[in-house]
């Protein structure tokens, strides 16, 4: 029971890596708020997953790029289980995968907004009651494409650089207040979010990882849950790496 007593807001937990990282979470005993922006059914399936197990979750629908919906979040967050110490910044920014010659500046910079903005927002809405009760722990969920870009992923790669940035300058400003600040960045995943990528592509990197696979959302979510536990209680500040093997530091 590695998260017991822990109340846990999951931003983008309707499907994927949040949808996983929730499911995980409530089985070692934190109770969680499941946020997703439009697909309702899917969140509230995550919910009664849990609630099925004997845990507790609410679905609770926010727009993670926009302040006023995040505040919302943390409000309702807040409500329904008391004061939030735990937060994964998950919610997925859509993007055009494109040459970055040719790239329309509009897509680009709303990518990185967008990012941005989610992290930002999330920090902003849920910091303030983690400062108040002196302790808490934040996992945002970053890429491998942020340190080894792939062609057509230039809007992807350099949003997800700016969180890890952004991450590192929280974690230097919160950890003497009590809080902890860490970055997962996943290798190729098997999502929806990767669903259009060709069997054989996937196959491929398979095939040059060391673990010979590429991700399934729980080896993703085993590594947040960890993260966010005290088993991580000495880790602030850190860039996790979770791509079976691709990146050895």
């Amino acid at each position: 029971m590695l998260l017991e007593g822990r109340n846990l807001v999951v931003t983008g937990a309707s499907r994927g890596i949040g949808a996983a990282t929730a499911r995980l979470a409530a089985v070692h005993g934190a109770r969680v708020v499941v946020n997703y922006l439009s697909s309702r059914e899917a969140a509230e399936q995550v919910v009664a997953e849990i609630t099925t197990n004997g845990g507790t979750a609410y679905a609770v629908q926010a727009d993670a790029t926009k302040r006023d919906d995040v505040e919302r979040l943390a409000a309702v967050a807040s409500e329904k289980l008391g004061t939030i110490d735990s937060l994964v910044l998950n919610a997925a920014v859509q993007f055009r995968i494109a040459p970055l010659v040719g790239y329309a500046w509009d897509d680009f910079s709303a990518k990185l907004n967008g990012e941005m903005q989610a992290a930002f927002f999330g920090l902003q809405s849920f910091v303030p009651a983690m400062l108040e009760q002196g302790n808490g722990s934040i996992v945002a969920v970053s890429s491998g494409l942020s340190k080894h870009p792939g062609e057509g992923f230039c809007a992807h790669s350099t949003a997800k650089a700016g969180l890890n940035a952004l991450m590192r300058s929280a974690a230097a400003e919160l950890a003497p207040q009590g809080i902890r600040v860490n970055t997962v960045a996943p290798g190729l995943t098997d999502t929806d979010a990767t669903a259009f990528m060709p069997a054989e592509r996937k196959q491929m990197m398979a095939s040059i990882t060391p673990l010979r696979r590429i991700a399934k959302p729980e080896d993703i979510a085993g590594v947040i849950v960890a993260m966010l536990s005290d088993l991580s209680r000495f880790e602030a500040g850190a860039y996790v790496p979770v791509d079976g093997g691709m990146t050895m530091l």
